[in-house]
């Protein structure tokens, strides 16, 4: 089996989750973010995403982590908080994200070799809607989000639970996303095989695992299948 990560994976956030996005949700609540500064600001606030945890699905960690970015956007206000919230409750709408070119194909690709397909996410949007949405029916298997399951990757108990959804072992398995903590290394904890995708075409850091499979799109991934 090969499970996906979705947010950053196999879809991507469209305007409204850009710096002009950011800077109109905060002109409707009175607050004035410079969609200039949206990069460093997006980079300022990843660390509240990986701060130390129990892994817990919680909505307040990404309405906290939106409120840092528009701060450090400069918005400030006594809405920010109602602010931050509706963005995060947006970011559940499939409707504001687009689809990498790539994922279609592959998807069908396995789907014709008889591998099955997961979908893991630490989001709270509905992957039933998602699969809808992107026209994706009959392609995945079984997907479970943190916000329904209750724990976030890497916390083992949501990759357990996934492969106890499509009936494989972990040994059988291949995890497949952006995040090295929470994709990768969550997966390798409960003995599944991971591969890395860095869309980015700026430098990155390698993994610290040299093992790891690094791709840049996924239509290199079947053959490491």
């Amino acid at each position: 089996a090969v499970f996906f990560d979705v947010d950053f994976t196999l879809i991507y956030p469209g305007p409204t989750f850009q710096g002009e996005g950011y800077a109109a949700f905060g002109a409707r609540y009175g607050i004035d973010a410079d969609p200039a500064h949206f990069p460093e600001a997006v980079r300022a606030a990843s660390s509240i995403l990986n701060e130390e945890q129990d892994h817990v699905y919680d909505a307040d960690i990404f309405v906290r982590y939106t409120r840092k970015i528009l701060e450090a956007m400069g918005g400030r206000g006594p809405r920010i908080d109602d602010c931050a919230r509706e963005i995060y409750d947006e970011w559940a709408a499939c409707r504001h994200f687009h689809m990498y070119d790539d994922v279609p194909g592959v998807l069908r690709e396995l789907a014709a070799r008889g591998v099955k397909v997961g979908l893991i996410s630490n989001s709270h949007r509905s992957l039933a809607s998602f699969e809808q949405h992107f026209e994706l029916e009959g392609l995945i298997f079984g997907a479970l989000s943190s916000a329904d399951h209750g724990y976030m990757k890497p916390h083992p108990s949501i990759f357990e639970a996934a492969l106890m959804l499509l009936g494989v072992s972990a040994s059988q398995s291949v995890m497949v996303g952006d995040s090295f903590e929470h994709d990768i290394e969550g997966a390798r904890r409960v003995g599944m095989r991971g591969v890395l995708v860095q869309r980015s075409h700026e430098h990155l850091p390698a993994p610290p695992d040299p093992g790891v499979p690094v791709i840049h799109d996924l239509s290199a991934l079947p053959a490491l299948l």
